[in-house]
Formats: structure tokens, C-alpha cells, sequence
């Protein structure tokens, strides 16, 4: 069973996941959508497309509580299904997801197989300093290099989409844990409970949409750092009685000192250099040659290791600017959870909408604008006023005022971050092919330079506005099109798909098997 969990996302991302479920080479397949939002239009497309529709009384427990409901209704089946697929509303399968997530499950004691997540549109982040053909998204850090080597100490995390899971390990579980507003990790955590493996597959078996939004980017992370923080305080925690491994205590720890610290360490590294210029306080005691020596060494070889092991995928300043940006809500969401861990609601990432204007997320740019100033102001206050010239940190002083200039660099850009761009739709693994154009009777070879699932930019002939005709597309046929728009050396046309060709473009976009979207390293050449 594919079950495609949703609460209120829009059809325009709905269709897409649809789609691809159906078109799943698997035959015994059943595809059933678990609508939280209980919404007509949606079970009567999903009546058209041949799915299945499930709500639920109430929204108790979030997704969990979703799943769980349908979990309990397929093992009420007299043969209920043996695997279970979990996919996000946003998420669309390959072809091949389902037959190359099974074959892991050749041990019986494999509970789950997660894939990565790979995204067909670039983050906030890529998207707003101009960077998605050049610099990974956030999460290729995460699935191309930690899940492996996580997998290879039997502690690969269940990513709560684009997972298949065998139904006697959930039902010997009750169903997806509720503790935790992350229930996929606290899924795989009492999966190893009970002595079952979960595994991790890297190949590229699905593609989603990244929050397009940067509010909705910073609220998904605060969110998985909220619900690690309940999990550390669960009867599944590292310090509880539970029958978990040394090697999952040590990796809940990791987690733990990795959110508590990372984010509140980043304002740290912000702040402290104000309290000298301003105070006088001494944040750097210490010589220069030994800041060089030891820190300098530090920091150096720290960045070499990581980008060594992670083929260059770390690149200084931007790498602060993903953690800053989100820095001050996600630290507050590791204290309070861990001291508050019960009573918060699950905040969903919200996806789609109208992404076509300039927006200036001023209140998150508030307080780096505020930083800014005030690390601008320090410095200069510190240059020209004797009244702030201390010299008591003595070589010190030199760090401080290199920080300080880092920091403005670090600040601006983040500050840049919170403009969001307008954002159209792009197919980042396209390449221009060939295509048939037939207009006015007469047949023309063109190159396809650009291709959505409304318009299409062709070149090799340039065609009068209003001007209509048939495009043959690959994998999809003869598509009627018109041209909106003349070209110094084509025309852009708006295509008139029928609901079959409009399928056919989807899964020719995001369901190819070996299509894998988005930038897997660090480009420095156009970066």
C-alpha cells in the first residue's frame, strides 16, 4: 500500500505525487490518499484518478495520528498488505521506487528501507542568493553522505516520506510512536527496540518540493529540532531504560549536542565580539602567533576533513548563513523543548501558493539588521572614538576586529537571504533536445531550450505571435501549442496539454528512474 499523507496542500501539488503512485512499475500496488483536510474536490479526483481516499474522524496526533488510522484500517482487511510506503503529499515516486525498496527486505529482519530526498526546486537559501546551479540544497549534506555512513553502523533514520516499511514491524510497534512531532525518528528508534533493522538505500527513488518560503524553511527545521529535543525526553531518550544500543544512546547524544549547541553557538560567534567593542570585554585572551597556531589550525583542518569526506560540499561563509539564518527560532525550539517537551502542536510545512513577487521577510531580517548595525557601529565607534580604544585584550584586539569584519560579511549576506525572489518553474536536469513544430502545415526541426508543464521556449525559427500549431514532445506526443511571445531567434508558446499528456509531462519531469534533480556538489567555478 502507498499511503500519501495530506492535510491542505493545493491539487497543483497533490496531482503531481498522484500521478507518479500510479505510474509505479509495481503491480500489486494500492495507492490511498489520507486527507486530514477532508476536502471534496479531493476524493472526487482521487475518485477520477482510480485511488484511493481515507479521512478520519478528527486530527489527533498529527501525521502520526493520520497513518496510524489508515495503519488500522488495512490490518482490519482480511489479507492486509505485507509493506507499507509512506509519501508526503509533495513527494513523487520514481517508477522503480517500489521494486528496488522491496529488495532490501530479502532480510526478515529489515523493519524499514529509506531513500533519500532529492528536490526539483532550489531551497530558500539556493534561491535567494542566486546560488541553485551552483551550491547543493541543505539536506544533500545529510542523505548523501551522513544516512551512509549512519547505514553502516545499523542506524539509518527513517525521513518520514519516501520510505517502504513492513506492516508486522509497525504492528509489533502499535503503529507510529506519538511522543514526538518528528515520529519518523522516533519510529526508527523503537524499531531498534524491538530488534529490527532499518535500512538506508541511496539511490535517487523520489523528488520532492523544498519549502519554497524562507518562514516555512526556518518553521520545518525548528520543528525537527523540537521533536529530537521530546525524543531525548521519551521513554525512548539515551538515558531511559529502554532496550536500546550503545550506539543509539551515542547517536540521540550526537543529535542532542548537535542541535543545542550548533545554533546557539552561531549567535554566540555574532555577540561576542560586541561585548569588547562596547564593554570591553576580553573575548580573545590570547596571542596572535598562538591564535594563528592553534585555532588557525584548528579551523583549517576542520574545513579540509569535512570537505574532503564530503567532496567540497562546505564552503564557509554560506554554510553560516544556512545555519544563522534560522539560528534564533531554532535554538529557542532546543531549550524549550527539551525543558517543555509536551504541548506543542505539529506545525506543517506549508508548499505551493504564489511565489511571483519580491517579499522582504523584514521581521526575520529585523534582528540581523539589528547585529549589523551594531557590529558596524562598534567598529567604527572603536577606530575613531579614544574613548572606546581599549587595548587590554592586547594581540586579542586583532582577532576581535578580524571576527568582526567576518562577521559583517556573514550578516549582509543572511540579511540578502531574507529577500525572497520571485520563482518560476524550472526542471533543473533538463537539457535542450530535439522537438517538431508543425505550423501553417509546415513541419520545422527546433531545439527546446526551455520546457514546463504550460509553456515551452523553442529556437531555430522565429514565429509570429498568435501563431498556432502542434508540438511533438518526447514521451508525451503531439501537444496543440500557440506563441505568446517572438524571440530574436524562436518564439515562447503556451501548450494545451489534455489530462493525458498533462500526466505524461509529470512523469517525464519527476518520475524518471534515472533522473536525479538539483546540484549533488559545490560548483566554485560558478559559485
Amino acid at each position: 500500500a502507498i499511503l500519501i499523507a495530506t492535510y491542505n496542500e493545493e491539487l497543483e501539488v497533490l496531482e503531481r505525487t498522484i500521478v507518479g503512485a500510479r505510474s509505479l512499475r509495481h503491480p500489486e500496488k494500492e495507492i490511498i490518499v489520507l486527507d486530514d483536510g477532508r476536502r471534496d474536490w479531493l476524493r472526487e479526483y482521487c475518485a477520477r484518478q482510480g485511488v484511493g481516499y481515507m479521512i478520519r474522524p478528527d486530527n489527533k496526533d498529527s501525521k502520526a495520528g493520520n497513518i496510524n488510522h489508515a495503519l488500522a484500517r488495512l490490518n482490519e482487511r482480511a489479507e492486509p498488505p505485507d509493506f507499507v510506503a509512506v509519501l508526503d503529499a509533495d513527494f513523487v515516486p520514481h517508477r522503480g521506487f517500489v521494486s528496488r525498496t522491496l529488495a532490501l527486505f530479502h532480510d526478515p529482519t529489515v523493519g524499514l528501507v529509506q531513500t533519500p530526498q532529492h528536490f526539483f526546486n532550489a531551497d530558500p537559501i539556493q534561491h535567494n542568493l542566486g546560488l541553485s546551479r551552483s551550491y547543493p540544497d541543505e539536506q544533500r549534506f545529510f542523505f548523501d553522505h551522513l544516512q551512509p555512513s549512519r547505514d553502516g553502523w545499523g542506524l539509518a533514520i527513517c525521513c518520514g516520506t519516501s520510505s517502504m516499511m513492513r506492516l508486522s514491524a509497525l504492528n509489533d510497534l502499535g503503529g507510529f510512536p506519538t511522543e514526538s512531532v518528528t515520529e519518523d525518528f522516533m519510529l526508527t528508534i523503537a524499531l531498534q527496540t524491538r530488534g529490527w533493522k532499518t535500512v538506508y538505500l541511496n539511490e535517487p527513488l523520489t523528488e520532492g518540493l523544498a519549502p519554497e518560503g524562507l518562514k516555512e524553511y526556518v518553521t520545518q527545521r525548528a520543528r525537527w529540532c523540537l521533536g529530537l529535543m521530546q525524543i531525548i525526553r521519551s521513554s525512548l531518550g539515551p538515558l531511559s531504560r529502554a532496550n536500546l544500543r550503545l550506539r543509539d544512546r551515542w547517536s540521540l547524544l550526537d543529535s542532542l549536542f548537535y542541535w543545542l549547541t550548533t545554533y546557539i553557538f552561531r549567535v554566540a560567534a555574532i555577540v561576542y565580539p560586541l561585548l569588547y567593542w562596547y564593554f570591553n570585554v576580553t573575548v580573545v585572551d590570547a596571542e596572535l602567533p598562538d591564535v594563528l597556531a592553534i585555532f588557525g589550525t584548528y579551523y583549517v583542518w576542520t574545513v579540509a576533513a569535512l570537505n574532503l569526506s564530503t567532496k567540497g560540499m562546505i564552503v564557509p561563509i554560506i554554510h553560516d548563513v544556512s545555519h544563522l539564518i534560522g539560528a534564533i527560532p531554532i535554538a529557542r525550539a532546543a531549550v524549550t523543548g527539551l525543558l517543555r517537551p509536551k504541548g506543542h502542536p505539529f506545525s506543517v510545512t506549508a508548499k505551493g501558493g504564489d511565489r511571483s513577487r519580491v517579499v522582504v521577510q523584514w521581521r526575520m531580517m529585523a534582528p540581523f539588521l539589528l547585529l549589523f548595525l551594531l557590529t558596524l557601529g562598534g567598529l567604527l565607534i572603536g577606530i575613531v572614538s579614544d574613548s572606546y580604544a581599549f587595548n587590554d585584550a592586547g594581540d586579542g584586539k586583532w582577532v576581535v576586529l578580524f571576527w568582526t569584519l567576518y562577521n559583517l560579511v556573514v550578516l549582509f549576506i543572511t540579511m540578502v537571504a531574507c529577500v525572497e525572489l520571485p520563482r518560476r518553474e524550472r526542471h533543473v536536469t533538463d537539457a535542450p533536445e530535439r522537438a517538431i513544430f508543425v505550423a501553417d502545415g509546415k513541419p520545422r526541426g527546433l531545439w527546446i531550450t526551455s520546457l514546463t508543464a504550460d509553456t515551452v521556449r523553442l529556437r531555430g525559427h522565429v514565429y509570429a505571435t498568435g501563431t498556432r500549431g502542434t508540438l511533438r514532445l518526447r514521451d508525451v506526443g503531439d501537444v496543440e501549442a500557440y506563441v505568446i511571445a517572438s524571440t530574436k531567434d524562436g518564439a515562447r508558446l503556451h501548450i494545451l496539454p489534455t489530462n493525458a499528456e498533462r500526466e505524461a509531462l509529470f512523469l517525464r519531469f519527476y518520475a524518471a528512474d534515472d533522473a536525479t534533480p538539483g546540484v549533488a556538489r559545490v560548483r566554485t567555478g560558478a559559485l
